[in-house]
């Protein structure tokens, strides 16, 4: 039978990996919109769209530095959780 305390572990540690595996792209955004909305706010300039190719080219540059090792930490999980299976109900 399932613990709740087994439950809560795992809850856990998928919340766990998903705030590594968001991290350096929720980061990485929230630092150059800041810098783009700096800039924004210095030269008057209000387009919207300004600061989305920015953003965007910094999120895909992180993808290609980081996307292996975030593919690694999920397939990591997963693996751990398939292995626990046949534990969890004999």
């Amino acid at each position: 039978m399932l613990d709740t305390a087994l439950v809560i572990g795992l809850g856990r540690e998928a919340l766990w990996v998903a705030v590594l595996i968001a991290g350096p792209l929720l980061g990485i955004a929230l630092i150059v919109g800041l810098i783009i909305g700096i800039i924004q706010a210095a030269t008057s300039i209000n387009e919207m769209t300004l600061s989305f190719i920015p953003k965007i080219a910094a999120l895909v540059a992180v993808l290609i530095l980081f996307g292996s090792w975030q593919v690694s930490v999920i397939v990591d999980f997963t693996r751990k959780i398939y292995e626990r299976i046949p534990t969890l109900f004999f």
